[in-house]
């Protein structure tokens, strides 16, 4: 009997010395990578099915700081491994600062919208500056900002409950890329909706500056803008400048809360509208590893179904609602880094 239990008690030590090597082991082997990372991106980073993938299968663990697109170009990179920014922008922004980095990828992408309310979107319908085709709302760029420009208030729309002039509520344009991106949208409708380049910018600054400055304060995170929206109402933000993947993914996450908002809020494809490239930039050469490690296909299939980023293979109808066209077929393209240079500087 006394062999027979110290039997059983070398066995249990021997389990628990492999248990707590198993353990130690994976500790150790897991590479912790930090970055900046804009905040429309932070539910995609906390998901712990994602967080799960990478750690399993690529002992990777990404912390972040969040930060406007541009603003983490000029932030204290020291100590980071990559940037995760929401345009191409961003990269030339860092390679005009330090040189080319070493290794950069677009891992997703997701087109700009304008979010409304129903009433507002309706109002716009019978003004000609918004058609709707099989249940999807497009805005046209040259209508919306010659509205925005000849000083129409909301009143003149027949909304006699909302105050002031007809605005797109954005992010500040110097320091975050979705009001960067609806910048360049303005530029291209105040060019006749033509692409914007360094020989028609020019023409267009003055303009430009007129109309962000009846903004006033500006957030610098989309995230941020999109929850004041949601939160303060159709009085206080009428029309905002955003993702499309900000609205999919609140659907995911908050059901119980979309169910409430989700005949009240609509989504208006801007015609034009612009891409935003998620684009990851690699700091060093553990950084690398994070590229590798967001394309995995798991990660593409999530990124897309419960955080609403446009993937290689993504299936709209996935999404789960009405209002999501299956293709983005009116697209203006970014101009060069000098131009948007010259659209920030006039904005700043």
């Amino acid at each position: 009997m006394k062999t027979k239990l110290i039997g059983i008690a070398i066995l249990l030590v021997m389990i628990l010395a492999g248990g707590s090597y198993y353990f130690y082991r994976n500790q150790t082997t897991v590479k912790v990578l930090n970055g900046y990372l804009g905040g429309e991106k932070i539910g995609l980073f906390e998901d712990e099915a994602i967080q799960e993938i990478l750690c399993k299968e690529y002992h990777l663990k990404l912390n972040y700081s969040r930060a406007g697109s541009l603003d983490m170009i000029t932030a204290d990179l020291s100590d980071r491994n990559y940037l995760f920014p929401s345009s191409q922008t961003a990269l030339e922004y860092y390679e005009d600062t330090y040189g080319k980095p070493i290794a950069d990828e677009i891992i997703f992408n997701t087109p700009i919208v304008l979010y409304s309310y129903q009433v507002v979107a309706d109002a716009l319908v019978q003004e000609g500056i918004v058609t709707e085709t099989d249940g999807i709302y497009y805005a046209d760029m040259q209508k919306l900002t010659a509205c925005i420009l000849n000083g129409m208030q909301w009143r003149d729309l027949g909304l006699t409950e909302l105050y002031g002039a007809v605005t797109v509520d954005t992010t500040d344009p110097v320091r975050s890329n979705s009001g960067n991106m609806f910048a360049v949208l303005l530029s291209s409708a105040l060019n006749g909706g033509k692409a914007i380049d360094a020989t028609s910018v020019d023409a267009v600054l003055p303009q430009l500056q007129e109309i962000f400055s009846q903004l006033g304060y500006m957030e610098t995170s989309s995230s941020d803008l999109f929850s004041q929206f949601l939160r303060m109402g159709v009085g206080a933000k009428p029309m905002i400048a955003g993702y499309e993947s900000q609205l999919i993914e609140y659907a995911a996450e908050q059901p119980d809360n979309y169910d409430k908002i989700k005949d009240d809020i609509v989504i208006l494809y801007p015609t034009p509208t612009v891409w935003s490239t998620h684009i990851y930039i690699a700091l060093d050469e553990a950084g690398k590893a994070g590229i590798e490690a967001l394309s995995d296909d798991q990660i593409q299939e999530l990124a897309w179904k419960k955080h609403g980023f446009r993937t290689d293979d993504c299936d709209i109808a996935s999404a789960g609602f009405s209002g999501i066209p299956e293709q983005i077929t009116s697209v203006v393209n970014m101009p060069d880094y000098d131009t948007m240079k010259k659209i920030m500087d006039c904005l700043e």
